[in-house]
């Protein structure tokens, strides 16, 4: 196993005498002996420079992607551990899952981080990294993608979410199932995991703007993104991708520009095209926006950076309807 180790919360200690930071070889010390995961499993520990996760950049993020993809399709490893701040650690797992390829074949990925650090009482951070461990190296959900393990629950990354600042119990995949638990040192299957997404192509894209919409919005903020050189807009919509229609004729000129525009509801919309959707709603389509597929905001923005590297608008909108 290869454990890629970017510090954060699971890593940081307070205490005077004792490192600010751990070390990825340092968090595996502090693995309880007698635990499979201290004991039986193989683990190369290698640390990342990466910033706080509540600010962590796109381009950090891809490259945490394609050292895991690598990791298991160059390096022969048969699984990778991420140790990740829990702010955005959602973000950076379907980032993840994206560009997996057929690494997602051969291993398993897998994200894990804590809501405490190392030295409060009960420190979820030693417990989730094991049990991320366990996950990795079982095999029961090789093929999944990448996955988000805490709590000694397996989220896909499509569908974890953040719900909670401060509970160990921080994540959540409802409405879907968790896909699995590490129950006595091996992986318990619970559910089906969600499609692969479709096969990426080129360069992604690092510079892409996410847009909260409200009532009286003003047109000049898309615009205003691109000229600063986003090179694609996600909006967050509300109920079944609903955006103001005073935007419309912004995003029918970013359309015509070749900068692609998608809409995610802040609510749970399913998988349905946004140019699917019941008379009055979704009317976006109309005008040229793209439909995110039930994806929440933030991980639309992800599949959108994807998306621009298989080429032009036209190919962006094939894929998110492949998603």
């Amino acid at each position: 196993m290869l454990l890629l180790a970017t510090g954060d919360a699971i890593a940081h200690s307070y205490a005077p005498g004792r490192p600010g930071v751990a070390s990825g070889a340092e968090l595996l010390r502090a693995l309880p002996p007698g635990t499979i995961a201290a004991d039986a499993v193989d683990v190369v520990a290698e640390d990342v420079m990466a910033e706080p996760s509540w600010d962590m950049s796109p381009s950090t993020m891809l490259e945490l992607a394609r050292r895991a993809r690598s990791a298991i399709l160059d390096r022969g490893f048969d699984g990778v551990v991420i140790t990740h701040g829990t702010d955005t650690i959602e973000e950076t797992a379907y980032l993840v899952d994206l560009l997996a390829g057929r690494a997602a074949e051969r291993g398993t990925i897998v994200l894990t981080g804590a809501v405490r650090s190392m030295d409060e009482l009960s420190s979820d951070g030693p417990r989730n990294l094991a049990s991320s461990l366990v996950v990795a190296a079982d095999g029961a959900l090789r093929g999944a993608g990448a996955v988000v393990c805490v709590n000694d629950e397996v989220h896909a990354a499509r569908w974890v979410a953040k719900v909670d600042a401060t509970s160990v119990a921080a994540f959540s995949s409802a409405p879907f199932a968790v896909l699995g638990r590490v129950t006595g040192g091996r992986v318990e299957t619970m559910s089906a995991p969600p499609p692969r997404p479709p096969a990426f192509g080129g360069e992604p894209a690092s510079d892409v703007a996410l847009i909260k919409t409200y009532p009286g919005i003003e047109p000049v903020l898309l615009t205003a993104v691109v000229d600063a050189g986003a090179q694609g807009v996600v909006l967050e919509a509300t109920g079944m991708g609903n955006v103001p229609v005073g935007l419309f004729v912004a995003i029918a000129e970013l359309t015509e520009w070749g900068i692609p525009v998608v809409v995610a509801s802040r609510c749970r919309t399913g998988a349905a095209p946004l140019d699917g959707m019941r008379f009055g709603a979704g009317l976006s389509a109309s005008v040229g926006a793209i439909g995110a597929r039930g994806l929440a905001p933030s991980k639309a923005r992800c599949a959108l950076m994807v998306a621009l590297g298989t080429g032009g608008i036209d190919a962006v909108r094939d894929w998110f309807g492949r998603l």
